[in-house]
């Protein structure tokens, strides 16, 4: 069983590259794998940064946006009737304004496949709940829930919904507030702010350490490490 600790995602309107996995350089990738390193030389718990492209797919958002696209091209039409049907109604101009309707259903789908008209078609909410559920499946799946003493935490950012989530197990929920980790989050949004998605990582990664090191040092010389120690990317 995993717990979120950190629910509150903050929204961030940051010049990032929305719905896309980022492409990170192998320095980067070195940076953010030393800043976990640093981190858990002094704690016994295990840090895991991921960054996502997506959370979820939002076909209803797609469908939304046809919808709409669909309904203002047969308003539009049956509004300038008489122009485009002066001789009045035949089966073949049905034929053609069911065609052109279709046609703008699947035109405003693909437009409200874009992440920018996106999240205008999705709430708040929504995100946030997709957010939750792919990080939850990433913590069982990326092994955090088999840690020795339970102390997995995991720090994830969704690009297309510009959230952060930061989800531990049990052990460290009764050691370390949601006030604190909410500190973390907000460390990791300042970068995001500024388009910076590995120095957010990396703040935080820094911030949960501290927290981590005063929560559950390690034992002397008994801290194995684990999990990896690299940046999990999916798009």
């Amino acid at each position: 069983m995993v717990s979120p600790v950190v629910e509150a995602i903050s929204e961030v309107e940051a010049p990032v590259e929305t719905g896309k996995q980022p492409a990170l350089t192998s320095e980067e990738r070195a940076r953010v794998e030393a800043a976990v390193q640093a981190a858990e030389q002094h704690t016994s718990a295990e840090i895991v940064p991921m960054i996502v492209g997506r959370s979820g797919l939002y076909r209803d958002a797609h469908h939304r946006a046809g919808i709409l696209s669909a309904v203002l091209a047969l308003t539009a039409l049956l509004t300038i009737e008489a122009a485009w049907l002066p001789w009045g109604w035949h089966a073949a101009n049905a034929v053609w304004l069911l065609g052109v309707t279709m046609l703008a259903y699947a035109l405003g789908s693909w437009i409200g496949s874009q992440p920018r008209v996106l999240r205008c078609f999705t709430s708040r909410e929504r995100m946030h709940q997709k957010v939750q559920l792919r990080a939850e499946r990433a913590f069982a799946q990326q092994g955090l829930a088999r840690t020795r003493e339970r102390t997995g935490l995991l720090l994830m950012v969704s690009l297309l919904e510009r959230q952060v989530y930061v989800l531990a197990d049990q052990s460290l929920c009764v050691r370390i507030s949601g006030k604190q980790w909410q500190g973390v989050v907000a460390v990791v949004v300042e970068r995001l702010q500024v388009g910076d998605v590995v120095g957010g990582l990396c703040r935080g990664i820094e911030a949960s350490g501290v927290l981590l090191a005063q929560a559950c040092p390690p034992r002397d010389g008994d801290n194995p490490n684990e999990l990896s120690n690299h940046v999990i990317q999916d798009p």
